[in-house]
This record gives C-alpha cells, structure tokens and sequence, in this order.
C-alpha cells in the first residue's frame, strides 16, 4: 500500500503543482490591484484568499488539517505568535486559520524578491524581512514590526528555532527575537502555536509530495507578555510549544 501511495504521489505532485503555480501567477496582480487601488483591508483579503487556495491545493495529494484553539484569544490588542517551524507548509494554515488576527511574518530576505504572490505580499503586506549574516539589520526590522503590530493591533509570528526542523524534532529556542519582541511590544499578548507533521510534506524535498499528510496545528491560551519576566516567558512558551508537538 505505502509503495501503490508513493507511486501515486508523482503524478498528483505535478498536479498539485501545476494549480499551486496558477495560484501564484493569478493572485499577483490580484494583490498589487487590491492594495494600490482598494487599500489594505482589500489586499489583506486577497491575501487570505490566496493562501485559502493554497489548502486547496495541498487537499489534492491528500493533505488535510486539524486545527485546534484552546481558549478564546483575545481581540483588540497586539499578538505574538510563537510557533515551531517544519516546513514552508506551515505558513498558509496559520494565515488561513488564524486570519482574524492579521499574522505578519519575520522571514529572511531571500523570500523578498523572486516569488509572485509570496515575495509581493511579505514585502507590502506588513511583514519584515531580515537578513541573519547582519544582526543590527534583523534587530532594527524586528523592532519595526514590534512596533507596527502594537500600533494597529495585529500579530506577528516569529519562529524561535531559526530554521525549520526537518524531520519534526522540535530545536532549542533561539531568544534575541523574542526579547526584542517583548521589549518593543510590551501590552502584546504571546499566542503560543503547536505545529505537527508538516515536515512530512517536505521528507523527499519538495518533489514528490507526499499523500495523506494530516497537519495538526494546536493554538493554546495566550500569556500577557507584562505579567512575566521575559526569560520565564520564553521559557514558558517554549515548553508549552514543545510539548503538543507529535513526532512520529
């Protein structure tokens, strides 16, 4: 059966791919008219459209998601969300999902420029772009974001393990970020995020991928970052984090 699976994977990859790069090539424009003519609130919509397509799209080689929010999250206020990293699979359910918050992503400057739709988006929809051979660099678009998230009450996600873990083995917390985060965010609230067996979906790189992933992602109760000390608080989320991933 794992074989019949494997052999099936290739043709529904390309597939797959083939709607994934329609997708791209179609919400390009579609992103650049919405922001420059509608606005933000018409862009982020598009954004969220976009990345809806992109489940879609995972749904044809099988993949599916369990999404779990533990406890209400609260409204109105700055977010950081923490999250493990697997894969380049576990950006879209957390826009999708979470899209009530308007995520915006610390990514590295490679993602910036090259990618319709991705590089548009991470470059005009909010996000930052770092550079990690140039730490003042990474500091000062952090500092940016922290600030842009407190002032219109939206998320940013940082993924504290630096890279993504490979074979879903969760890696130790790098802190810089985060201590950042807190500092220039300090009525945030830290929406700590679980995420399980996306990596599966990039096991054999991204050709092929894989049929029947099932991706979890775990929302738990969020923590007010002036209620704690922010090594505990990284501690703390780090632990709660770590410990709904499943590795299996």
């Amino acid at each position: 059966m794992k074989t019949l699976l494997h052999i099936l994977s290739y043709p529904l990859s390309v597939i797959f791919y083939l709607f994934f790069g329609l997708n791209l090539l179609i919400f390009h424009p579609i992103q650049w008219i919405c922001l420059n003519v509608f606005g933000y609130e018409a862009h982020k919509k598009s954004v969220d459209c976009f990345n809806w397509v992109i489940l879609r799209c995972l749904n044809l080689v099988g993949t599916t998601f369990d999404v779990t929010i533990n406890s209400s999250i609260p409204n109105n206020v700055p977010i950081i969300m923490v999250s493990n990293h697997q894969s380049m699979w576990d950006i879209s359910p957390i826009i999708w999902f979470l899209r009530k918050y308007h995520p915006k992503f610390i990514s590295k400057i490679e993602l910036g420029k090259g990618i319709p739709s991705i590089s548009y988006n991470l470059k005009h929809g909010g996000s930052v772009l770092i550079d990690r051979k140039n730490p003042r660099q990474a500091a000062g678009e952090i500092i940016k974001i922290a600030k842009y998230v407190s002032k219109h009450n939206r998320s940013v996600v940082i993924f504290p393990e630096g890279t993504r873990s490979k074979d879903g083995t969760p890696k130790p917390f790098r802190k810089s970020g985060l201590l950042t985060l807190f500092k220039k965010a300090p009525d945030a609230y830290v929406l700590p995020v679980s995420i399980s067996h996306s990596w599966k979906l990039q096991q054999h790189g991204m050709f092929p991928i894989p049929i029947g992933v099932r991706m979890q992602l775990i929302v738990h109760p969020s923590f007010k970052v002036s209620e704690h000390e922010p090594d505990a608080l990284i501690d703390l989320v780090e632990t709660q984090v770590k410990s709904s991933i499943t590795v299996d």
